[in-house]
């Protein structure tokens, strides 16, 4: 008999760096009854951080997913759940757990707010549209403040926060929670090991107006889901049942017009159980998310897949692992259907058949096996050869594609180089397995020096990939320093003709275009491609062999070897030769096109530019802005917290390298900073230079030939 998705949960936990995702994580595996030990993340000993690096440093690089249970309303509930990094460099875990989840926990540090980070994966939440709750940790420590952290939600972000507890005490005062809709206070026994861990108590006869106060605002927020609620609000507040209140905030919350907030310390076990019966009742089931949409293959008309046993059968890939024991991990959220371990399915990517060996139910690291898997699963499959992140698999009967998951491009490269012979095998193996498992991960060869260069989204990022590579697969390397992964981009048009002719005896070469390139119409990358030729100057089938020469031209730009980002290319007319011509001459035509054309577009080096927040003590303030405008850095805000300031600037990258270091030195390691991509911009043309001489290549005009 097929299970009931309503009592099912798909959640994940994003914040900011250091908020206690991985803290929280583990108190609700210890709480379902998942682990009998709480495991530390100081300690080296959390469950979700099973890689050797994460225990190291104490932070999450890896999503990990594991399945738990918890009782709520005499009825057991499956909660699928998957811890996300907090560091940006990282930030492509984050992006495609959210693609395959229902809802999130959203925590905050009670005393960090909104941070850095906090924003980037909420607008990642938005972009999926996930539910959020909004969970507010850290309450035990000095200078938390719920209420302060909930303003700075609805501020900084934009949401409707609206408390459904208010916290009983802070700092090393804090005791436990008033639920506001029940009026109940719970005190917590931070000692106690046992999986109830509070007593209810009378509400603080100090809090009694608050918690009037903020229940009054809650039901006030979600009256217009409920009709009447909205008449009892006028007529009788207090007859408003619990009941009422909670099924019209679980809506408002699914519409995403509120975000319920709570509170807790996850470390001192104070909280976490609320937070469970919060995202059961709150937060979506795959029945309450509906169908999912997609592309029929075969016809290219949209479809809907409900979450049902009974659809066929259809689910996203959402990320490729490789493990010691079992090899390729596969991990996807079925979204309708019924799948059989030792069935087979379609890559609907690859147009192939692929027999999936193995279905397992992950936790952390380790994997069950299972029989099968439904309709609003997530879990891990072995035996794929061909697949990839973001590939749709579906029945061979009915081939479906879904929306694919978009990954930024990595900013940072990394040349490197095996230290003998026999690692140089290994290494080509290595690289490509990391790939696979991590988009915003890309190797390439440089062609001029021969050097293996790994780029990533940052220097954290490109640091645990070197030493997953001593590690993991044993390649011992040598590094260079980190270089900057500029691009590439051209300011104006030119029209050029490009004629390719070759004799080599007996049939040749033979190819005529004539071309205007061109910048790419605003908020297009990649090629931009407009065929214009009348009257069958060029013949049909020599058209896409044009674009696809223009395409791979713009891997290497003219002025110093870097991709170009965006092109308009309109082939206007051009000539052939009924012999000589052909597909092969028409690409080679447009390649050279590319090279001879692109000096005369005004090409121009474009860097990436990081978003840089510092949050520094008063005194260093002007230390702090006179090393930013020495890095280029443009002020973009200031504000205070407390008796802290916080800079946000837009800084270059290649001005940024050792920044963290700098930083304690001037503040005496008082002040922390956190950077994330914010997009591209045009180099001086006095540092383009610089740069172009560095790469030891040559500027190329019409007047080099």
């Amino acid at each position: 008999m097929a299970r009931d998705l309503k009592y099912t949960r798909n959640i994940g936990i994003m914040a900011h760096i250091d908020a206690g995702k991985t803290t929280t994580s583990e108190r609700i595996l210890y709480y379902t009854g998942k682990t009998h030990k709480i495991g530390e993340v100081h300690d080296g000993a959390a469950t979700m951080d099973w890689m050797v690096q994460e225990q190291e440093r104490g932070i999450t690089i890896t999503s990990a997913a594991t399945t738990a249970f918890w009782h709520y309303d005499g009825q057991q509930y499956q909660i699928n759940l998957i811890d996300t990094p907090g560091h940006v460099d990282f930030t492509v875990e984050v992006e495609r757990s959210l693609r395959v989840l229902d809802g999130t926990v959203a925590t905050f540090c009670a005393v960090g707010r909104v941070q850095p980070q906090s924003e980037t994966v909420w607008r990642q939440a938005d972009k999926y549209r996930v539910p959020k709750i909004a969970y507010v940790n850290k309450m035990d420590r000095t200078g938390a403040d719920f209420l302060a952290v909930i303003e700075e939600i609805h501020a900084k972000l934009g949401a409707n926060a609206v408390p459904i507890c208010l916290p009983i005490g802070a700092e090393d005062k804090f005791e436990g929670i008033v639920d506001l809709i029940s009026k109940k206070a719970y005190y917590y026994d931070a000692t106690s090991k046992d999986l109830v861990n509070f007593e209810e108590r009378p509400i603080p006869a100090d809090m009694v107006d608050e918690v009037e106060e903020w229940r009054g605002r809650l039901v006030e927020s979600v009256a217009e889901y409920n009709d009447t609620i909205l008449e009892k609000f006028f007529e009788d507040p207090d007859s408003i049942t619990e009941q009422e209140i909670i099924d019209a905030l679980r809506k408002a919350t699914i519409d995403m017009a509120v975000v319920p907030a709570c509170c807790g310390s996850s470390f001192k076990n104070k909280g976490v159980q609320f937070l469970l019966d919060a995202v059961i009742r709150y937060l979506p089931s795959p029945l309450d998310k509906g169908s999912v949409k997609g592309t029929d293959v075969r016809t290219g008309a949209e479809i809907e897949r409900k979450p049902s046993a009974s659809e066929p059968f259809c689910a996203l890939v959402f990320k490729i692992a490789t493990d010691p024991f079992v090899g390729r991990l596969a991990f996807l959220r079925a979204y309708s259907g019924r799948l059989d371990a030792g069935s087979y399915v379609l890559n609907t990517r690859t147009g192939k058949k692929e027999r999936v060996a193995r279905l397992y139910q992950m936790h952390s690291n380790k994997q069950n096996a299972i029989d099968f898997v439904e309709a609003g699963d997530i879990c891990a499959a072995v035996g794929f050869k061909e697949l990839r992140t973001g590939d749709t698999i579906c029945a061979e009967n009915a081939p479906t594609i879904l929306e694919s998951i978009t990954f930024p491009d990595p900013v940072i490269g990394l040349a490197v180089e095996p230290k003998t012979q026999a690692d140089l095998d290994k290494l080509g193996v290595a690289l490509g397995k990391l790939a696979e498992e991590d988009p915003t991960f890309t190797v390439q060869s440089n062609a001029e020096t021969g050097q293996t260069i790994i780029s990533g989204m940052g220097e954290l990022h490109l640091d645990i990939i070197v030493d997953r590579l001593r590690r993991e697969f044993g390649v011992e390397i040598n590094q260079g320093a980190p270089q900057v992964n500029y691009k590439e981009a051209i300011t104006r048009s030119t029209q050029h003709r490009e004629v390719f002719k070759k004799q080599t005896g007996g049939r040749g070469k033979f190819a005529d275009i004539i071309v205007e390139i061109g910048p790419a119409d605003e908020g297009v990358t990649g090629l931009q491609f407009l065929d214009e030729v009348k009257g069958g100057n060029i013949p049909r089938e020599f058209i896409p062999a044009v674009e696809k020469g223009f395409k791979s031209a713009m891997a290497n730009g003219v002025l110093a070897g870097y991709e170009v980002t965006s092109l308009k290319v309109r082939l206007l007319d051009g000539s052939f030769h009924p012999v000589d011509s052909d597909q092969l001459s028409f690409e080679i035509c447009a390649r050279m096109a590319f090279r001879h054309a692109l000096g005369k577009c005004g090409p121009v080096l474009m860097e990436p530019i990081m978003s840089l927040e510092v949050v520094t003590p008063e005194d260093y303030m002007g230390d702090v802005v006179g090393d930013l405008n020495r890095r280029r850095g443009q002020i973009v805000d200031m504000d205070s917290k407390g008796n802290a300031r916080i800079v946000k600037a837009k800084v270059p990258l290649s001005e940024q390298f050792g920044y963290v270091t700098i930083l304690r030195t001037i503040t005496s390691g008082r002040a922390t900073s956190s950077m994330e991509f914010s997009h591209y911009a045009e180099v001086p043309s006095n540092i383009a230079q610089e740069v172009i001489s560095k790469q030891g290549r040559r500027v190329q005009s019409d007047d080099d030939e």
